[in-house]
Parts: C-alpha cells; sequence; structure tokens
C-alpha cells in the first residue's frame, strides 16, 4: 500500500508541470511570440548615492515619486520668494499613518526652520506655578514617556472652487505617531497655583509661534514630543520639540516648543490673526476638530479606466475622539452603507476606511460622512448653511474649522471633481 504512495517530490513536481501547461493555454496570441531579450535592469540608486550613505540611511524606490506640494495648487514660491504652506499627497496615501518626509507643513511667515542645537535647547516652564524649571532635552527624557497617533489639520483644510484634487482641499492634513512627555507630568513637577488656568506656548520660530490653550487640556492629554514616527521630530515638523494638543487645529501645536507660561486669562497672540471674529460661535469652532472624512480614492484629479470593481477609501477622524463609523454613498447622499475600518481607532487620529463598490460607468457623485464616538455626525455643506444662517450657494463659506462633507462626482469617462460647487 506504501508503494503506491505517490511521493511529495513527485507531487510538486508534476504540480509545476500541469501549471506550467496551464501557463501556456491560457497565454493570449500577442504573447506566444518569442520574448524579447530581457531589458537591462535599471541603473541602481546605490550606485548614485553610495552604498555607505544607503547603508546608513535608507531612502525610497525612485520608481515612487509621491510629493508635496503648495497648498492651492498656488506657485511656489510666491512673488516674494516665500512658501508657506505645502501639502500632502492624500490621494497617493495608504493606511493611517502620514510619512514624516510627507506631512504637511504651514509656516507663518514663509518656509523658515530654524536650526537648533539639540544639546543647547532648553524648555522652561514658568509663571503661575511653584518651582519654575528650565529643562534639557536629556532631562526630559528621564521622565515617563508615552506614544501616541495623533492628527494635526490646519484650519485653512477646507474645500473651495479653485481646489481641485484632494490634496488641495484636505492635504493639510496629517497623521504620526508621536513620542514625548506629558504636559501634566511637567506642570506637576513645577506645581500650578491655584489662580492660574490657561498656558502659553512658545516656539522658536521668526513670530515666536505662541498658542493659548485652557489648562483643562493641557493637563489632560497634551504631548510635548521629541519623537516622531520612530526617530526625532523632523526640522519641518518643530525639531527638537513640538506640542501636540489632540484634536485642535494645527495653530496650536507648537514647534521649537520652548517655554510654556501658566497665566490666569487667554492671552492674545500673533498666531490669534485668524481667530478674531465677533460671533463667539466662530471661536469655539477654531478649537475642536469635528468628525470628518474625506474618500482618497477615487476622488478629484483622479481618472477611473473603466466600469467595474474598485475599492473606495478615504480617511476619517476627530477631534472630538476616535470614529465610530464611516458611511459611503455612491448616489449622491440617496442611500449610504457603512464602510469596514481598515486600520485602529485611536483618539483624535486618521482611521482608514474601505468599501467594495462596482461601477457602472454611468455619472454619480460618492461622499462619505464619519460619526465619532460622542455621537457626533459629519455635517454636509447644506447643514453648515442652514447652522449659519445663510443661503447655500457656490459662494458660501464655512466659517470655523471646515468638517463638512466632500462630495466628488464621477463623470462617465471615469474622471473625478470636485463636486461641492457644481
Amino acid at each position: 500500500m506504501n508503494s503506491k504512495k505517490p511521493s511529495r517530490r513527485k507531487f510538486l513536481a508534476s504540480g509545476a508541470a500541469v501549471a506550467g501547461a496551464a501557463a501556456a493555454a491560457v497565454r493570449p496570441a500577442s504573447a506566444q511570440t518569442a520574448a524579447p531579450a530581457a531589458a537591462p535592469a535599471p541603473t541602481s540608486e546605490a550606485g548614485k548615492k553610495g552604498i555607505k550613505e544607503l547603508i546608513a540611511y535608507g531612502e525610497r524606490s525612485r520608481f515612487v515619486t509621491s510629493l508635496r506640494e503648495p497648498a492651492d495648487g498656488r506657485p511656489s514660491p510666491d512673488a516674494f520668494g516665500l512658501t508657506f504652506h505645502v501639502v500632502t499627497p492624500l490621494g497617493e496615501s495608504v493606511g493611517s499613518i502620514t510619512p514624516s518626509s510627507l506631512h504637511y507643513v504651514a509656516a507663518h511667515r514663509g518656509f523658515y526652520v530654524p536650526e537648533i542645537d539639540p544639546k543647547e535647547h532648553r524648555l522652561m516652564i514658568h509663571g503661575m506655578v511653584d518651582r519654575p524649571l528650565i529643562f534639557t532635552m536629556d532631562e526630559l527624557k528621564c521622565f515617563p514617556s508615552v506614544t501616541r497617533v495623533h492628527f494635526l489639520e490646519c484650519i485653512g483644510n477646507r474645500s473651495t472652487r479653485t481646489r481641485n484634487t484632494v490634496a488641495q482641499t484636505h492635504g493639510m492634513t496629517s497623521c504620526s505617531e508621536w513620542t514625548g512627555v506629558l504636559l501634566s507630568t511637567l506642570l506637576k513637577e513645577a506645581g500650578v497655583q491655584s489662580g492660574g488656568s490657561w498656558i502659553v506656548s512658545e516656539g522658536g520660530e521668526e513670530v515666536k509661534g505662541a498658542s493659548s490653550v485652557s489648562l483643562s487640556k493641557a493637563m489632560d492629554d497634551c504631548l510635548v514630543a521629541w519623537g516622531q514616527n520612530g526617530e526625532p521630530v523632523r526640522p519641518q515638523q518643530g525639531f527638537p520639540l513640538r506640542l501636540i494638543v489632540p484634536g485642535f487645529e494645527g495653530i496650536y501645536q507648537t514647534k521649537y516648543l520652548r517655554r510654556v507660561k501658566v497665566v490666569d486669562r487667554y492671552y492674545m497672540t500673533y498666531n490669534d490673526y485668524g481667530h478674531l471674529q465677533k460671533d463667539p460661535k466662530v471661536v469655539a469652532l477654531t478649537n475642536q476638530i469635528g468628525p470628518k472624512s474625506v474618500i482618497t480614492f477615487p476622488a478629484g484629479g483622479q481618472q477611473l479606466k473603466g466600469p467595474g470593481f474598485y475599492e473606495i477609501s478615504g480617511l476619517a477622524w476627530s477631534g472630538g475622539g476616535a470614529v465610530r463609523r464611516v458611511e459611503v454613498s455612491t448616489d449622491g447622499g440617496r442611500m449610504w452603507k457603512e464602510a469596514e475600518l481598515r486600520t485602529p481607532t485611536y483618539r483624535m487620529a486618521h482611521t482608514r476606511f474601505a468599501l467594495p463598490w462596482t461601477w457602472d460607468g454611468k455619472e454619480c457623485e460618492i461622499l462619505s460622512r464619519c460619526t465619532d464616538e460622542l455621537g457626533t455626525v459629519q455635517p454636509t455643506r447644506a447643514q453648515a448653511a442652514k447652522y449659519w444662517n445663510e443661503p447655500l450657494t457656490p459662494q458660501f463659506g464655512v466659517k470655523g474649522a471646515d468638517n463638512t462633507i466632500q462630495v466628488w462626482k464621477i463623470a462617465s469617462d471615469g474622471s473625478v471633481h470636485n463636486g461641492n460647487f457644481v
């Protein structure tokens, strides 16, 4: 009986032969001619950069070309030689973590990056505290550290008629894994006095980059970060220290952090140029980012090859906590289907969602909406206009942080366009 049992080696050999025959049988006629000589392998990047450099610090393949671009598609640098904002190429993103090299950058006075020696850098905690303290980087790293995933978003992240691609409408948000010490740990070390109710954080930028944050928020989850995605914070992101204020707009995330002052009131600073509003509702909506989502494929500026199966994919986030649900509509919002959450749902962090979809080749509108752990649902532009008691016209602009639903219009030729203003 055992003599008739086929050996594993014979089975694999016969399987390989069958597979080869099957492959030959289904080969298209155009592929049955003699194969041309193999093309020479592309020149290795190692030959250009030097193998020692590649061993010391790697680089991506030359076939990967994702790049940041100026916000709004504006020329960069501008007529004055300045670049103020560059955006993350969300349409080419995967997962939920943004590579540090593709993280969006916002600058107040042009693309100014101070060169700071971490050995010389100091962080001062002072003001209404019992013990004013000054920390070196080494001293900060002696405290218990935490690592958390959080998004950053500029309040300028919004859809307008002149913004066509997903990078232009939503590219001023990125998500990283941040490592550092909780600000509350440092404030407790200094001893906050009873009258303290706010902090003012100041950075080493040319315009100081100061912002006011309530003490309750500072003691809750704010992070003094020195690490980003497993390495030191990048210079464009605030090396050697950056304040992370989870869920708040980007202007509060002070780069090149050098001092934190405890005070008894809100301090007006240079960063408040965008917050000088008469309506208190607007001021409230500039702090915490509401539930938000955007489809990154298919998205504005992209092209579908034709009818057939696709996977709709995108990102969702909320300054109010974790994403709990994302729904997708492929018929302009008449019917909704719940998408699958493909990445962990951390609080105040990007979450990747996806939904299988078969396109019939007809013109349609696709959109997504997010619900966060507070139960807050991402609004439409019409709902936002009603809230502000304004007519919904192409000129209507959402006040505060714009978290309204983004509509992508897919034409019958497969091209994708911004559908919010048509």
